[in-house]
């Protein structure tokens, strides 16, 4: 019954996550905060219609939380959905090929059935509006096996800077057995796979100051030290020849996995052809002994972000300038700690400096790995139920991505999460042309159902 209301009611999905995503909540910039608040209304209402209850928007120091539940009897097990409607700026604009907030849906080689092109398609709205379909496909057939709890925040992409603080607040009305994430992917549309670990992340910017003011590159050239050129070098000697960070006590937490766990991560299909093709490289690169897949997920990886100083503009001004920066991110792997990171790069980036310059080093931003366990009723539900809709065994993967909440949930909710993720890595999230599946969308508002179906079985209390 559950499929049956599924299949009659596409259309109407699909034409609600249009307008879902013609809302602009980019959460980044103040100007849109009216945006943002007109996508936590407009799950609100959506929610109410879906057949939740006690729906709230929670006013938090930055944008809202929507909170709603369904509690259908309180010996059943609950599901704590989390998600998020606020998007990344859709900039550059002239990049992409139809405007970022008014969707399109086209056919393309890996989506033959069609895909939605817009900002937040699949980050995270599209993923997220999947909960809210299953949840009214379930209730309106009387097919909900458990109790559910949704919380949606309006701040992902800017760090979450409330959400910890709402948590906190609201240990009791979040209780819950398991956490529910619809906010990563699968390998591909005909091979099925679930997320069980993530990076940590240590994000910091760095500021060099040479003289007190720009110099005349002629008059002072040669004489005066160049804080871009000392960035460079300082930058440059962060990694050793052999790819590996080369930064003091930065691997001594380092968890190594297991000979057997690096057979079975293998197994997952990668082809470095098509990969490098992809991204029009002509080599992959990284820390020597570990493959691609593995420098991306088991290992911990430090990259420039973004680097500036001096004159950018059109045509020559001959200047040395007086100050070079960079953003600096340090993806970690579970048992590195964020701040003991932070601590670590500050010590060294200080010390490597030369006299002629100073050093300033900024901490953004930071959050823990995680390995989620395969041996629990939540990752087992969840592998039951892609086996029932895709047809084939989920592999178990990890990602190198930095969710930061999923290990606040576990310290403050006690509660493990699940990962079940839908997108590609072909959907370019955070770049222009951002788009997400129609098979996506609709196997995972066919596959979630099943979750809970499963959860329900695997947790009678």
């Amino acid at each position: 019954m559950v499929q049956e209301y599924i299949n009659e009611n596409k259309e109407k999905f699909l034409n609600e996550l249009l307008d879902f995503l013609r809302i602009q909540s980019f959460s980044a910039d103040p100007k849109f905060k009216n945006e943002v608040l007109k996508g936590a209304q407009f799950l609100e209402e959506k929610l109410q219609l879906a057949g939740a209850e006690n729906i709230c928007i929670h006013e938090t120091a930055g944008h809202p939380i929507v909170y709603a539940d369904k509690i259908i009897d309180e010996q059943l097990p609950t599901i704590l959905v989390y998600g998020h409607y606020d998007v990344q700026p859709a900039d550059p604009y002239e990049l992409w090929d139809s405007d970022p907030f008014e969707p399109i849906v086209k056919e393309t080689s890996i989506h033959p059935d069609g895909a939605v092109f817009a900002r937040g398609a699949c980050d995270d709205k599209g993923q997220m509006y999947m909960h809210v379909k299953a949840f009214e496909a379930m209730l309106k057939t009387n097919n909900l096996p458990c109790n559910v709890k949704f919380m949606f925040e309006g701040e992902e992409e800017v760090g979450s800077a409330n959400l910890e603080t709402f948590v906190r607040e609201n240990t009791t009305l979040l209780k819950a057995d398991v956490v529910l994430v619809s906010d990563t992917g699968i390998i591909a549309n005909n091979t099925p796979s679930i997320c069980v670990g993530l990076r940590g992340l240590s994000y910091v910017e760095v500021e060099v100051t040479g003289p007190n003011r720009d110099l005349h590159s002629g008059l002072y050239g040669g004489g005066v030290a160049n804080p871009i050129n000392i960035l460079s070098k300082m930058i440059a000697s962060l990694h050793d020849d052999s790819g590996a960070i080369n930064i003091p006590g930065f691997y001594d937490d380092v968890q190594e996995v297991s000979p057997n766990e690096r057979q079975e991560m293998a197994k997952a299909p990668f082809d470095v052809e098509y990969y490098k093709e992809d991204l029009n490289i002509g080599d992959v690169s990284g820390e020597k002994g570990f493959s691609t897949n593995e420098r991306t997920s088991i290992r911990p990886a430090l990259d420039v972000n973004g680097i500036w100083g001096g004159y950018t503009g059109d045509g020559a001004k001959t200047v040395l300038p007086s100050k070079a920066y960079a953003k600096i991110s340090m993806r970690l792997v579970p048992n590195q700690k964020s701040e003991k990171i932070t601590e670590l790069f500050s010590t060294h980036f200080e010390k490597i400096a030369p006299s002629s310059v100073k050093v300033k080093v900024t901490p953004h931003h930071g959050g823990e790995g995680v390995v989620i366990p395969t041996d629990f009723t939540g990752f087992m539900a969840a592998k039951q139920a892609m086996e029932t809709s895709f047809g084939k065994t989920p592999i178990p993967v990890r990602s190198g991505g930095s969710i930061p909440i999923v290990p606040m949930f576990e310290e403050v909710l006690g509660l493990k999460t699940i990962l079940l993720g839908f997108g590609l890595d072909s959907d370019v999230i955070h770049s222009p042309n951002e788009h997400y599946g129609l098979f996506n969308f609709y196997k995972g508002i066919e596959t979630i159902p099943l979750f809970y179906q499963n959860f329900a079985a695997l947790n009678k209390k």
